[in-house]
Parts: C-alpha cells; structure tokens; sequence
C-alpha cells in the first residue's frame, strides 16, 4: 500500500493543497459543522423513530432502515416510497429541504476552499510543495536569463522564483512565491529545506542589494543548511562578506565581464565562442560529470580519447579534492574520486556529478589550504 500511496502523498500539488488546508483550519469554525452535522444526525434519528413507530416493526431492523432512509434524503438519494403516512410524509419534505440546507453549505464552504486556494496561487501566496528543487532569490536579467537556460537543459529541474512582485516573472512553469528571500516565512513557502540550490540574485545594482543578499544566504543558512548557495555579487569588494556568510559559490558579473572582454580583445571571437559555450549552442555544452570506475589508473590522454570516441565529449578539466586541472599534462592519471568538465552536445550515458553539501564543504575546505587568503580575496 505504501508502494502506491508514497509517491501520492509526495506530489507537490498535494503537499501544496495540505499546505493550503492547514493555512485555513484555524480560520474555519469547525465547531459550527461540527453541530451542524450533530443536530442533522440527531434529527434524523427522533425523525426514524417516530416514522418506524408510526408506519413500520417495532424492530431494530427497522429502525436501522429508516435511520438510512433518513439519512439518505437528507442527501438527496431518498425512496419516497419508503414512507405512506401523512406523517411519514411530511418528514420526508422536512428532510429534503434541511438537506438542501446543508448540502448548500458544505459546498459553499468547498467552494470558497477552491476559490481561496486558486487565489493564494495566483498571487504568489502558497507553498511550492516541491523536492530536490532549484530556489531562485531575488529577480533580475541575469536571473531571467538563468530561467531560459534552465529550460533547455537536458536534466530539467522544477524551478521556484522567491521575489516581491505583484505576478509570477518568470512565466508558465515556474512557481511563484511573492515575499521577501530573508523572511524565514517565505523561505519555508519556497521549499527551502527540500531544495537541491539556492541562487541568489541583487534586484538592483548597488551596494544595499549585496546586503539584502547576504541576508538572504545567512537566513537560508539558517533553515536549511545543506542547501548549496551560489550568490551574484554587484560590488567585488563584498566577495569576502559573502564568504562570511557561507555561501557556497560567488559570481562577480562584472569582474567576469571585464576579463572577458579583455581576452577578446586580444583574440577576436572569443566572446561569441564563450557564450556558445555556457548558452548551449550547437553540439556544445558544458557538463560536470562523474568518471566511471574503469578510469581510474587511467592517463589524461586515454580518458580524452574515449570520452571523444564513446560520448563525443571534449575533455576540458580534472577536479580532484576541490583542486581544478585543466588542460592537466600527458602523465596526468585519473585517481579515484576524480570528476571531468566536459563539453558535449548531450550527457548521454554520462552521469551528471552529484555533490551533497558536506562534499562541497570538504572541497571548500580543501581549497582554503591550498590557496592563500589574498588571493581568495581578489579571487
């Protein structure tokens, strides 16, 4: 039963009615429905006892059947042949119209239920409800443009925008929840604690925006520590605030930007080839990927080879303990543990890298040792 059940109970779209059902229950007056219910059901019983003394068998049978005639009628479902008394009869009209009374209010109340959860969802007020999910804080181009490529990615993640605004700007198939990325509230309504990532975008270029930002990672932090967290920087004299906070990853848009287009400079094309590169143009896309088993022992070169002949990947880079080889020498040999930077038109048979947040903090960790904290800091 559980085999069935589970992946039932696990759908967003039931999680996210659960949610929207517990956001009510303190602002529905059960104890109304509850003696609405009770009167029904006592009427029903003093009105089956007068109608089986009246018409029928002094009996607990009959009591019974006209106990579920009663109710029956109430529901609309009632034999009108049931009763043949003028007594009989006016207390199947009684039950007829007090079941019209109360099949009305149930379904007004369910109505009003619909109405309110179709609004909340609308307005960017409910709980995504989703797992293994992708968390996008803030909203800006670069965030609009992280949708799209999302979008096209091979291995498509559901998405949820976290950002204030009066409707979802990230378009169909994308949920939406309106509130501010530091209330912990809001946080919860995004799903943060079952998310894969938290990115985190400045809404505006300045420095009040990195604040927010930082905010932002130290709340998540907070709540779902596991959560891997990239962060958009504005100001690159922040990027040491940022690691304070623990983020996870950084990216300086303008620092990236100017080294760029310093390159080009000197190499016409470079930037048209770049952008095909991480945009996923034709039969090129970069993939982070696990190297099998059957690697390890192996030289760069013969990993290069069959990567190119089995997958029509381009190796570009080794990362072994947080530390990036790319372009390695031809004695370099695969160790175990080791994953590749590839560049191919598709994953195929290759295995995405799957790195949890302990495993991110031991690369992390890993770097710190390796590189000096001056050169972190103009990192």
């Amino acid at each position: 039963m559980q085999r069935f059940l589970g992946p039932l109970f696990s759908s967003p779209l039931i999680r996210r009615v659960g949610w929207h059902l517990s956001r009510v229950r303190g602002a529905v007056d059960r104890r109304f429905f509850l003696q609405l219910l009770g009167g029904a059901f006592v009427l029903v019983l003093i009105a089956a006892a007068l109608i089986t003394v009246v018409e029928k068998e002094l009996t607990l049978a009959s009591l019974g059947t006209s106990v579920n005639w009663g109710i029956q009628t109430v529901l609309g479902q009632g034999d009108s042949s049931y009763v043949t008394s003028p007594v009989g009869w006016v207390v199947g009209w009684f039950f007829s119209l007090f079941g019209v009374a109360i099949i009305g209010t149930l379904t007004g109340a369910l109505v009003a239920l619909v109405i309110d959860f179709l609004l909340k969802e609308g307005q960017g007020l409910g709980a995504s409800g989703y797992r293994d999910h992708i968390v996008v804080c803030g909203w800006n181009q670069t965030a609009r443009d992280l949708i799209d490529e999302l979008r096209g990615d091979e291995y498509r993640a559901r998405i949820v925008v976290l950002a204030q605004a009066d409707k979802n700007p990230a378009g169909e198939g994308v949920y939406f929840v309106n509130g501010d990325s530091t209330d912990t509230a809001a946080l919860e309504r995004a799903g943060i604690r079952d998310a894969k990532a938290a990115l985190i975008f400045p809404t505006v270029a300045n420095n009040e925006a990195d604040m927010h930002s930082i905010l932002t990672i130290m709340a998540i932090e907070a709540l779902a520590p596991d959560v891997r967290t990239v962060a958009e920087v504005n100001n690159p004299a922040h990027v040491e605030h940022f690691r304070r906070a623990r983020v996870d990853e950084i990216l300086v848009t303008s620092r990236l930007a100017s080294r760029l287009l310093a390159r080009s400079a000197l190499y016409p094309g470079l930037t048209e080839l770049v952008t095909d590169i991480v945009s996923g143009g034709d039969g090129s896309e970069l993939y982070r990927v696990t190297l099998p088993d059957d690697d390890v022992g192996l030289s760069i070169d013969d990993v290069s080879r069959h990567l190119r002949a089995d997958h029509r990947a381009t190796l570009l880079a080794v990362t072994r303990a947080g530390r990036t080889f790319t372009n390695p020498s031809r004695d370099f040999v695969i160790e175990p543990g080791d994953d590749a930077l590839v560049l191919a038109e598709s994953l195929g048979t290759l295995a995405p890298l799957k790195m949890n947040k302990r495993a991110f903090e031991d690369v992390r960790e890993a770097v710190a040792e390796r590189v000096p904290s001056e050169e972190r800091a103009g990192a």
